[in-house]
């Protein structure tokens, strides 16, 4: 159903009130971006108003607080003329490289089984993932961390590196981090060895360990051996039993590899043992599945992508987007940090179409359908999310 105007009113309203008070910092050369915004319309419909400048738009808080704007975003591209209607006429110059997660899209989600605390918390280790991956593996150091003030968050990389990349170059990128075709085969490096005298060279094959995902892949083979050498006999054979395509005959030999030539399974040694390989397989499936994250493509693909402007608020929740430092992630709570003060402290009637459940602030909230009295931010939420009205005066 259309939200009611006396809904929209209210909430035009409050989000001004946010905007006097809190300002949010315009991103990096914002006057060579194209912005964008969607304002709290009449009907089911969202129409995006993009193509704008901060020529055409002025100050982005006086903007702000003028329009109060549902939501607002800004390029991730930079442009000669970012307000011409045409992406070939805006001159583009480069992008930033944009991460985006949203909880209901990670494999390990169910939006139907999972509450909206346990999806967020999901998606904030899918984010340490990602963080992990852009600094360790690429070197990544100019990267702004935001919560999304909905569904996941974002990662800005504004690196030099990352400027000119083309939509490909940025998809390789992207299935890196995703762990896309991370193989034995694709991994594995090649060495000739003996050859001296009458000895016919052969090859051996390792992992590599200098970086990248075979330092990741050997880092839990050398988990695994450790695993197994702190076993019993009997409990390290059937774990080993555990992993498909190894048998009774192989476990042992396995076992035995392990124990007798431990530093070259440490070493990543794949050709230790004919049996061996099939740990190696398993164990880089478990490697990508325990240290990929998976991030939306089309958004770190697009060059022309407009992301939501952090310290802005979500028209979808009435949530701020923080900004996050590293070090401060894991003890970030989304539903409570990210409730903006200028909703705290009231409380606020409202219709409810439905029975909800909302959770806020470190609570639980169960709403009955009708008319109910709850904490402003509260409130907010529901009607953002299209589950209540502002209830009638009188």
């Amino acid at each position: 159903m259309p939200m009611e105007e006396r809904t929209r009113a209210y909430l035009r309203g409050r989000f001004r009130d946010y905007y006097r008070r809190s300002p949010p910092a315009v991103p990096p050369e914002a006057s060579a971006r194209e912005w964008g915004y969607i304002p709290w319309t009449e009907g089911p419909d969202t129409t995006m108003v993009r193509h704008r400048s901060t020529h055409d738009l002025g100050d982005v808080g006086e903007f702000l607080i003028r329009e109060r704007p549902r939501h607002v975003y800004f390029s991730a591209g930079y442009y000669e003329d970012p307000s011409a209607r045409s992406m070939a006429e805006k001159g583009w110059r480069g992008s930033d490289l944009i991460f985006d997660l949203d909880a209901d899209h990670l494999p390990s989600v169910d939006p139907r089984e999972d509450s909206y605390a346990e999806m967020l918390a999901t998606c904030k280790g899918a984010l340490c993932k990602l963080l992990d991956l852009l600094e360790t593996d690429f070197g990544f150091e100019d990267m702004q961390i935001a919560f999304s003030g909905g569904r996941g968050y974002h990662v800005h990389v504004r690196d030099d590196r990352v400027q000119a990349l083309d939509r490909e170059q940025r998809r390789e990128i992207v299935d890196y981090v995703r762990g896309n075709d991370v193989t034995l085969e694709a991994l594995v490096r090649e060495r000739a060895v003996g050859g001296r005298g009458r000895k016919t060279p052969t090859t051996r094959r390792t992992l590599p360990t200098d970086g990248g995902w075979g330092r990741r892949v050997v880092s839990h083979v050398q988990d695994f051996a450790e695993e197994l050498l702190a076993m019993e006999e009997e409990t390290a054979l059937e774990r080993l039993q555990a992993i498909d395509g190894v048998g009774e005959k192989n476990a042992r030999a396995i076992l035995t590899v392990v124990e007798s030539n431990t530093e070259a399974v440490r070493a990543g040694n794949v050709d230790v043992h004919p049996a061996f390989l099939p740990v190696v397989r398993a164990l880089i499936e478990e490697t990508v599945r325990d240290d990929a994250s998976p991030i939306d493509e089309p958004v770190t693909t697009d060059t022309h992508r407009l992301i939501r402007l952090p310290g802005s608020l979500h028209g979808g929740s009435g949530l701020r987007v923080v900004t996050l430092e590293p070090d401060e992630i894991q003890e970030f709570d989304p539903l409570v940090d990210a409730i903006p003060d200028t909703f705290r402290g009231h409380e606020i009637a409202v219709e409810v179409e439905a029975e909800r459940t909302v959770e806020l602030d470190g609570e639980s909230l169960s709403v009955g359908a009708g008319n109910t009295t709850v904490p402003e931010y509260a409130g907010i939420f529901l009607m953002a999310r299209g589950w209540a009205e502002k209830a009638r005066e009188g």
